[in-house]
């Protein structure tokens, strides 16, 4: 490897890392596994992500109203 590919790594990193912090604990908040949070840096994966939080039930808001 040399400088050009370690350049390349060395400013997609940060950038992965400040899409997946934040999106794991969102992830976590609201009850899901923080792993789902890799969906966010696969292409389309992120769009899936955001129909399933849209529609999906929430754990926590089975534990804050067992209706």
């Amino acid at each position: 490897m040399g400088i050009p590919e370690l350049s390349v790594v060395a400013l997609w990193v940060p950038l992965v890392l400040a899409v997946l912090w934040p999106v794991a604990r969102i992830c976590g908040r609201i009850g899901f596994s923080r792993w789902l949070a890799l969906l966010a840096v696969v292409p389309f994966g992120n769009l899936l992500l955001l129909w399933f939080l849209a529609y999906a039930r929430w754990p926590l808001d089975d534990v804050r109203d067992p209706s």
